[in-house]
């Protein structure tokens, strides 16, 4: 297939494995550019695109399409501005917070890393923010710092009105928080060799998903060397099973999806406090994935639900505080008690989607796939649309090689979300 080389060339340059974003999406990329390039047919194409740099990364671009909005999983950003007190408190004023998004893409993200730290009482001084992305074109309208309405989404939007402008583009970010370093750079750079152990805080989501095995494991090794020993990696919702996979442990702040190293026992900010559990906005696309060819595996049957009558008030509450045991039991990262009260809630009352989702997140964080897999199914089987038991299910297919079951549940994560905002 003459596509093939194009294939090999995406690899090699940012280390995209073509699967994970569909090949259909990289052949309407290369038949945009050869239109655009005046090609001939796509072997006219491949002479033109060795001979210039500036098309290699007009077919990148072509290829890479951001899907950003600022405070993108919100409660990362809540988890974050608790540990940064924390953190600054070890650091005594030795030196500022250092922290790196990247992909940063159109700056949605720094930039929400500023707000919230700015929110948290933390004073601009106190921290540094790097950004870094592959693709110049979103780094410089990060700099323009101009945004549409589709960088605003959820119900929250107060800190719209305190760090924006209306303009007739859109909302102009204030210069108080362009505090970000944006530049272009590639996660495979060497050169990103004399960063190591510089930040305390990474976040570095939705990336992962995007490469093969041994790129992935790259990539893998050079963000941990870039964090600091005491550091925390915040990653996408699908790409949790990964990290556990390659050395990182949860630190157990609720859909937070933050990982600190697996070795060496606990660290200071393992011992950060949960934090409320809330339902998180459920927009969890991942950009360019077309409609997969395989159909999702059959969900393990359950037993039916038997109609019940309607529970007495009395019986409503102690469901209801069952279910917030669960999850500050989960929280805390006490697993056996965690999975014990999921056991109880099972024996007194109908079955529960996120009793079952909890449970295969309990499964997961201990290794034990099967048994996640298993409670997964269970959820969705109950409730279709449940957003974290689709990104989850979604990753361990991926990690077990099922590319095309894994892209989708990730679809149907994806449309939730957009069903939501609207």
């Amino acid at each position: 297939m003459i596509e093939q080389r194009f294939f090999r060339f995406l690899r090699e340059r940012i280390g995209l494995d073509v699967e994970s974003v569909g090949a259909p999406m990289v052949e309407r990329a290369l038949r945009q550019r050869c239109v655009a390039m005046n090609g001939i047919d796509l072997d006219d194409y491949w002479l033109r695109l060795q001979q210039s740099a500036d098309e290699q990364q007009a077919l990148i671009e072509a290829v890479i399409v951001p899907e950003t909005w600022f405070f993108r999983y919100p409660e990362s950003f809540t988890a974050l501005a608790s540990l940064a007190h924390k953190r600054l408190a070890e650091l005594a004023g030795a030196r500022p917070l250092r922290l790196l998004s990247l992909p940063c893409s159109t700056g949605e993200e720094p930039y929400s890393l500023a707000m919230a730290l700015l929110d948290a009482g933390i004073a601009p001084g106190a921290f540094l923010i790097d950004g870094m992305d592959i693709s110049p074109s979103s780094v410089a309208k990060a700099g323009q710092a101009v945004y549409g309405r589709n960088a605003f989404r959820g119900s929250d939007l107060g800190f719209r009105e305190r760090y924006f402008d209306a303009v007739d583009e859109g909302h102009r970010l204030h210069e108080r928080v362009r505090q970000p370093s944006l530049q272009v750079g590639n996660v495979l750079d060497p050169a990103l060799a004399s960063r190591d152990g510089l930040y305390d805080f990474v976040f570095c989501r939705n990336l992962l998903i995007y490469f093969d095995v041994p790129t992935q494991q790259r990539v893998f090794e050079v963000l941990k060397r870039l964090l600091h020993p005491q550091g925390v990696l915040f990653i996408g919702p699908a790409e949790g099973s990964l990290l556990a996979r390659l050395g990182m442990r949860p630190l157990g702040i609720a859909q937070s999806f933050a990982y600190v190293r697996q070795e060496g026992g606990s660290t200071p900010l393992a011992a950060a406090s949960a934090l409320p559990v809330k339902r998180p906005q459920p927009a969890l696309a991942t950009p360019g994935y077309p409609p997969p060819g395989a159909a999702l595996p059959r969900p393990l049957r359950v037993l039916p639900v038997t109609t019940r009558p309607a529970p007495a008030r009395n019986q409503r509450e102690d469901e209801s505080e069952l279910l917030d045991s669960i999850a500050r039991l989960a929280n805390a990262g006490a697993s056996d008690q965690a999975r014990s009260e999921c056991q109880r809630y099972l024996g007194q009352f109908a079955p529960s989607a996120q009793v079952y989702y909890w449970l295969g997140l309990l499964s997961d964080t201990a290794g034990d796939a099967q048994q996640a897999l298993t409670h997964y199914r269970k959820a969705l089987y109950l409730e279709p649309q449940h957003p974290e038991a689709l990104v989850h299910l979604a990753a361990l297919l991926a990690a077990q090689g099922d590319l095309a079951g894994a892209r989708r549940l990730q679809e149907r994560a994806a449309r939730v979300g957009r069903e939501s905002e609207r």
